[in-house]
């Protein structure tokens, strides 16, 4: 059996494993118990009661995290030349078509966005099997296949992220950094909560959403309350 190191005693000595924190006051505590050297990342847990085998329970969105991710994202626009300018003043990393679009097929996936036009899917198809399994395809139902390049590059560095229920029935999504102040932890978490409330399939029964917990990079989950309307 693996030793559990002092840190981590001290870590899990914190949090009473028989108590549902409230969203504020796990926000608070995440900062608490986390003893890495880095600014680690804060990560939400939600468990929900669908069936992701089922097309009308695939529950996925994108959401807008008021105070943002805390991370550098780094964006790639194809797009072809009329929109270059547009992508660029938004903040795009890299901008272009045919060179990247070379580039991927080489084996260049060094983004964590990629941005597109629906003229230009056509030449990704070919692609998918290179960036699918790195969730970097682009899509019209997450915002980033779209005319209005600008908005959806600015988006993406604002703090926009997407999530998509696992094939067990969790959304994984990181909210923050533990730098954050609780309060914007808590404003990021609450946000992402709200937005999976209004994606609730028709078909789904019982408590929609059965558990959440919020964790650091490293940390022990933190079991959260959470009330069903």
């Amino acid at each position: 059996m693996a030793k559990i190191s002092k840190k981590r005693k001290e870590a899990l000595s914190k949090i009473d494993r028989a108590s549902l924190y409230s969203l504020a006051d796990a926000a608070s505590l995440v900062k608490e118990i986390t003893t890495t050297k880095f600014d680690a990342s804060v990560d939400l847990a939600v468990r929900l009661s669908v069936d992701p085998r089922k097309a009308d329970q695939m529950v996925r969105g994108v959401v807008t995290l008021p105070h943002g991710t805390g991370k550098t994202v780094s964006v790639l626009a194809l797009v072809t030349p009329d929109k270059e300018a547009e992508a660029k003043e938004a903040g795009a990393d890299y901008v272009g078509l045919d060179e990247y679009l070379q580039k991927i097929k080489d084996g260049w996936t060094d983004v964590d966005v990629i941005v597109t036009m629906p003229s230009v899917m056509g030449k990704l198809g070919p692609l998918g099997r290179v960036l699918g399994p790195r969730g970097l395809m682009p899509n019209p139902k997450t915002g980033t296949v779209t005319m209005d390049v600008g908005k959806a590059v600015s988006d993406v560095k604002g703090g926009k992220i997407d999530f998509k229920v696992d094939k067990t029935g969790i959304v994984h999504a990181s909210i923050g950094k533990v730098s954050f102040d609780a309060d914007k932890i808590l404003g990021n978490a609450s946000e992402l909560l709200q937005t999976l409330v209004k994606l609730k399939p028709s078909s789904a029964k019982g408590a929609y959403i059965k558990s959440v917990s919020m964790s650091s990079t490293m940390s022990p989950c933190i079991p959260v309350e959470f009330k069903n309307d």
